[in-house]
């Protein structure tokens, strides 16, 4: 359901596919429209004030920053013990289906109930509970995917090697000997082989319609039936092995298997992944059934390229040290990866994170905090203010988050997949959006909670669906009540009520006008957001 592959943001300026798109000149003019109106801003105060920018708002963040810097130090530390709980997992101290599921999960809670008993107990303002408490989320997803992946590879492996024992019995009743039986799948083997072999002598290639036929103008063109076609497409494919090799078309390409070699190699030195085992081939439909269902289990544990990582070897403090510094939530054995790292574009991403911070600054500061509403002010009023500066705040909080920080680690951490966001302002629905504009949360909620509910508690897809809305909008209460201190549970109702809108989307004559549910989406993101502030500042 998830695959990592070298990709580059929309808005990376080295994204080619981007460059060609032609709006891409909207893309400068929000910008520069940007810049304009901040300067515009800096002028109007300082003939008013004297000052730029009244700075409350900066006071306010960098309140108690050194506690605040520490305590999410510590957070993030104590993510390590993660590692030997693992290799106790490994080691077969801890049974992880359901020993470890249950003392993974009472970590989990416990941790974040720490965080934010800490936080009420510093009185820290919106900004640094916020900031922390979300911290603590991205965290403890992490931490919960890895211990989830490696668990459940604990467990895989575990019935590999029972699966391979049972094999052995099997095979040793059926020939005697574990030898015998391999020498008995590869005969088998070969009888099959000569069998193809004798589908395409050249008796039978006579009826394989091969020709120059005359075109329009006498324009000819070679041609092979289909099924000749597809039977020479799969003999290429069963003799040419895939080598892991670095693509030397450009300093910093992803690493990607390189084109069939064209004589065979000395391979000695290169990892690849076991492939069938031998008594795939058995007569015995038992036993070859037994020996594919080994294979395929095998076949998990190793990734697919191109190191071939295998499990248990990832379970080291420097694999999971790697991964806390990847910009994903979804834990794999190996990733796709960059040859280098550029310190260009590490720079060019460090400016623009302070850059568009300070523009979002400004637009809080100038536009958002004395616009706050109050219960004597009016409610319609209030949206209306709010509404434009609250959806320029979102667009440049985005921006930071997934174009410019994200993107940021992934250039440190040799991470080539950078699609941390898809095309959501073409969303014509809001599932579409939820599934576009934050992929990490996205995958993470798709494996570990929408997947892993279908497979360990047998719901229908319906259920799973619920059940992960149900869950993202209850963290995301939990959120607005530590910002707010207050529980009103807006935002978890305006969430639940995405699941019938999501229903009424997806009716034909609703999927088929584009442009009205894009509209549509769009009102309901300019509402959203304005509609929040008010109910939970106000209310």
């Amino acid at each position: 359901m998830i695959t990592f592959t070298p990709r580059k943001s929309h808005f990376d300026i080295e994204n080619d596919e981007s460059r060609k798109n032609e709006f891409r000149g909207f893309f400068t003019l929000f910008w520069i429209s940007m810049f304009l109106s901040a300067v515009s801003t800096y002028v109007r105060s300082i003939e008013r004030t004297g000052m730029p920018l009244p700075f409350d708002f900066l006071s306010l963040f960098s309140q108690d920053a050194l506690s605040l810097a520490l305590s999410d130090f510590a957070v993030v530390l104590s993510t390590g013990l993660a590692v030997p709980f693992v290799k106790a997992i490994k080691n077969g101290w801890i049974r992880y289906y359901w020993v470890g599921v249950v003392i993974q999960h009472l970590w989990q809670t416990t941790l974040l109930l720490v965080v934010i008993s800490w936080t009420f107990q510093r009185n820290w303002p919106w900004v640094q509970s916020g900031y922390l408490t979300l911290h603590t989320l991205v965290m403890i997803m992490k931490v919960h995917s890895y211990v989830a992946t490696n668990g459940y590879l604990q467990w895989v492996d575990k019935q590999a090697q029972s699966t391979l024992k049972h094999l052995h019995s099997l095979a040793e009743t059926s020939d005697g000997s574990y030898e015998a039986a391999i020498e008995v799948a590869k005969a088998h083997r070969k009888e099959l082989d000569a069998a193809s072999h004798a589908s395409t002598t050249p008796q039978s290639m006579s009826s394989i319609s091969i020709g120059t036929p005359t075109l329009a103008d006498g324009v000819t063109a070679t041609y092979i039936s289909p099924s000749a076609a597809l039977a020479i497409r799969e003999q290429i494919h069963m003799a040419t092995p895939s080598l892991p090799m670095k693509n030397s078309s450009s300093s910093n390409s992803p690493r990607a298997p390189p084109p069939p070699p064209l004589k065979i190699m000395d391979t000695a030195s290169v990892r690849k992944p076991a492939g069938m085992h031998p008594l795939s081939d058995h007569p015995d439909e038992k036993i070859a059934g037994l020996a594919k269902e080994y294979s395929e289990m095998e076949s998990e544990l190793v990734s697919t390229g191109p190191e071939y990582v295998r499990w248990p070897e990832n379970v080291t403090y420097k694999n999971f040290a790697v991964y806390q510094l990847i910009p994903t939530l979804v834990y794999e054995l190996e990733y796709p990866r960059t040859d280098r790292i550029r310190p260009l574009y590490v720079f060019e991403k460090t400016v623009a994170t302070f850059g568009t911070f300070a523009l979002l600054y400004t637009v809080t500061e100038s536009f958002i905090l004395p616009l706050t509403p109050s219960p004597d002010q009016s409610f319609w009023r209030s949206l209306l203010d709010l509404s434009i500066p609250f959806m320029v705040a979102y667009l440049l909080l985005f921006y930071i988050i997934f174009e410019c920080i994200c993107n940021g680690f992934a250039e440190l951490s040799y991470f080539a997949d950078r699609q941390f966001y898809d095309d959501w302002w073409n969303s014509t629905s809001w599932d579409e959006f939820s599934r576009k504009w934050n992929k990490p949360v996205h995958t993470f909620l798709l494996r570990h909670v929408y997947a892993s509910t279908i497979s360990s508690y047998k719901l229908s897809r319906q259920s799973a669906m619920f059940v992960t809305f149900l869950l993202s909008a209850a963290v995301h209460e939990l959120v607005m009540a530590i910002v707010t201190k207050k529980i009103r549970m807006y935002l978890f109702v305006m969430q639940l009520a995405q699941i019938p809108l999501i229903a009424v989307g997806r009716l034909p004559f609703i999927k088929r006008n584009k442009l009205m549910g894009n509209i549509v989406f769009w009102i309901g993101l300019y509402a959203g957001f304005p509609l929040l502030c008010v109910a939970y500042c106000a209310y």
